[in-house]
């Protein structure tokens, strides 16, 4: 993550903890699904961007082995302390106004990072020039303005309100700089960044007791910020977090798109 006032979700927060979990959940698979495709082995050089969690990180370590190099970087390294050991380096780093932690990586990866870094342009640019001749670039970010709802399926009061409470969710990351529809970009952003072999997925899950996690975590975490701004009174808050909790919703994040491409 870069460093920015106005980021709304501090690592430093509890719930910061519990977001991570839900992602890896979520999205690991994905992301590791990509990384096998690269023939991602012994001996590789890794720049993790935005780590955030461990569960990337120490996948990447696995891989690499006692020959490689895994360096994560975050602007928030608090999270690190389980996975600081060879062939891990940890760095504090901020990905949008800093040069890279080196050059001749054979593969760099930031997933749901570039979403809220106000210099995505200066980042993109660090992340290729840290590549060597003929590595991977993947990066993964959500399309949130792709489907922009908690509940898609919104058909009584407990999806009106969650999806009134995602929409003002959206609308706090927007008004601290977020570009809510970056995950499209994605492929434009990589061909005209030099990268050759561009191509791009998506994941979209739709319900999950990830899904479910993953929103009290935010909520709980940014319930002051939702009731300052007028979205939502505690009341409404207490109640969405019981209906979250009844698992009695199809609760589904928003799109991540994953884009990859070779220097």
């Amino acid at each position: 993550m870069t460093q920015t006032d106005g980021y709304l979700l501090d690592n430093r927060q509890t719930e910061a903890g519990q977001r991570f979990d839900a992602f890896a959940t979520l999205f690991d698979p994905t992301t590791f699904r990509h990384m096998e495709r690269f023939g991602i082995g012994s001996g590789w050089r890794c720049w993790e961007v935005g780590a955030g969690g461990t569960s990337v990180v120490s996948w990447l370590a696995k891989k690499v082995g006692p020959t490689g190099r895994v360096v994560a970087t975050d602007i928030d390294t608090s999270w690190a302390a389980s996975a600081a050991r060879p062939p891990v380096e940890i760095r504090v780093h901020d990905v949008g106004a800093e040069e890279p932690p080196g050059e001749g990586f054979d593969l760099v990866h930031a997933r749901l990072v570039l979403v809220h870094v106000p210099d995505r342009e200066r980042a993109l640019r660090s992340m290729v020039k840290a590549l060597r001749p003929g590595g991977r670039l993947l990066i993964e970010d959500a399309d949130p303005a792709l489907q922009p709802l908690l509940c898609p399926d919104e058909h009584g009061p407990e999806q009106q309100l969650a999806n009134r409470l995602r929409h003002g969710f959206r609308k706090l990351l927007a008004e601290r700089g977020a570009d809510l529809s970056y995950g499209r970009k994605l492929p434009r952003l990589l061909r005209e960044a030099g990268l050759r072999e561009v191509e791009a997925d998506a994941y979209f899950p739709v319900t999950s007791t990830a899904c479910a996690d993953l929103e009290s975590a935010t909520v709980r975490q940014i319930r002051d910020q939702i009731v300052t701004a007028g979205i939502a009174t505690n009341e409404d808050i207490d109640r969405h977090l019981a209906n979250v909790a009844s698992g009695s919703m199809d609760l589904a994040t928003a799109p991540m798109i994953s884009a990859w491409g070779r220097k």
